[in-house]
């Protein structure tokens, strides 16, 4: 059984990421709407993603996929049998889903998405 775990660093490094678009737009923003304090929104978009990732943090990293011979089970009860995957993509630092019906799942905060795919893709 293969398992895929959510990597700590790049969940740091995607709410990085967040942030500072977080605060671009802020920024943006405040000075589209003519305020004299757009540095306010770069404060803003900081605490927002910060408060956020540091309150998901241990749920998002407990969110653990295993690959058996024929399914892949995840949290909260998912399961998709390998035979019923459609499409597999690389989107960021996850791998997406997606099933013959539509349904799509995310394989979040993975250190090397690209492998992750290629094991899947392997296994079907």
């Amino acid at each position: 059984m293969t398992q895929f775990t959510p990597d700590r660093r790049t969940y740091i490094q995607s709410h990085v990421t967040m942030a500072a678009l977080a605060m671009a737009l802020g920024m943006g923003v405040l000075w589209f709407l003519d305020n004299p304090h757009i540095w306010t929104g770069a404060i803003g978009g900081l605490a927002a993603v910060a408060v956020r990732g540091a309150y998901l943090m241990g749920e998002e990293l407990s969110h653990i996929w295993e690959m058996s011979d024929t399914t892949l089970t995840g949290p909260a009860g998912r399961s998709v049998p390998l035979s019923q995957l459609a499409e597999v993509k690389v989107i960021g630092s996850a791998v997406q889903l997606i099933t013959q019906t539509g349904d799509k799942h995310l394989i979040k905060f993975q250190a090397d998405p690209a492998a992750v795919k290629s094991r899947i893709d392997a296994a079907r």
